[in-house]
C-alpha cells in the first residue's frame, strides 16, 4: 500500500498574494517524526525542536498539528504514517540492507525526508544516501523552488542559523519524477533554531528565520 493510502491526510492549497490557507481532513492532525537510524550518530539530540516547529506552524497557518516529540525507527512500518520525517545528528549513519530499502520505499511512495547536518554527519550521509539512490544525485535546490517561497520568502536560500565553519549554507535535494522528495541542509542548521532558546543561544531573528523555513518545508511536504 502506498504512502498516500496509508496517511489519512487531504491537503488543499489555495494560493494568494500573502498567505497559503491549507485545510486538512476534519479530525486529522499533522505529526512530525524524528528518524532513528543505525550507525551510532546522535539522531535523538534537541528533542524540543519538532515541538517548537509544530507550535509555530499551528500559530501561523491553518494546519492542525500534534506538537509533541515522536521518533520512528527506520526499520518500522510506522515510517509510512508520517508525511514528513526529520533526520539530524553529528556522527555516523548506516543505511545498510533493509533500512535503506524501507527508507527508499517511504520516499518513492510520497514521503518527504528533511535532513539537517548538525555538524559531523555530512560525509556519512552523502555516502549512505548513495546506497539508497545510486542513480540519483544530490543537487542544489534552485532558489525559485517553493521551499524558499511557499509562505515565507528566502530569496538567498536557506538561512545560516548556527555557525559551524565559515562557509556558505547549502540546500541540496533529490528529485524523483520532478518531485523534490529529500532536502538536505549543510552549514546552516535550521533545526538548532527550532530548539528551545536557551539550548543554542541563537538570537530571536535567527530563531524566527529557522521556524519560518521549517514551516515552508512542512507546507511543501503536505502539498506535493
Amino acid at each position: 500500500m502506498s504512502f498516500n493510502k496509508l496517511v489519512v491526510i487531504v491537503v488543499l492549497v489555495l494560493f494568494s498574494a500573502s498567505t497559503i490557507p491549507l485545510e486538512l481532513m476534519a479530525g486529522s492532525k499533522v505529526k512530525l517524526a524524528r528518524l532513528k537510524y543505525a550507525g551510532g550518530g546522535d539522531w535523538y539530540n534537541d528533542p524540543s525542536s519538532e515541538v517548537n516547529l509544530l507550535k509555530f506552524v499551528a500559530q501561523n497557518t491553518t494546519i492542525q498539528v500534534e506538537p509533541k516529540y515522536e521518533f520512528v525507527d527506520i526499520k518500522s512500518d510506522n515510517i509510512f504514517l508520517y508525511p514528513m520525517i526529520f533526520m539530524t545528528g553529528h556522527g555516523s549513519i548506516d543505511f545498510s540492507g533493509e533500512d535503506g530499502k524501507k527508507l527508499r520505499a517511504y520516499i518513492e511512495n510520497g514521503g518527504f525526508l528533511y535532513v539537517d547536518d548538525d555538524y559531523g554527519m555530512d560525509e556519512y550521509f552523502k555516502k549512505e544516501i548513495k546506497k539508497i539512490f545510486p542513480d540519483a544525485e544530490l543537487k542544489d535546490v534552485p532558489l525559485n523552488h517553493p521551499i524558499f517561497n511557499i509562505k515565507y520568502s528566502f530569496p538567498k536560500g536557506v538561512p545560516k542559523i548556527h555557525e559551524h565553519d565559515d562557509k556558505n549554507p547549502q540546500t541540496k535535494g533529490i528529485f524523483l519524477n520532478g518531485r523534490l522528495c529529500l532536502v538536505y541542509t549543510i552549514e546552516s542548521n535550521p533545526s538548532d533554531g527550532w530548539a528551545d532558546a536557551e539550548v543554542h543561544s541563537d538570537n530571536a531573528e535567527k530563531r524566527l528565520a529557522s521556524l519560518q523555513f521549517g514551516t515552508n518545508l512542512i507546507l511543501y511536504a503536505l502539498s506535493n
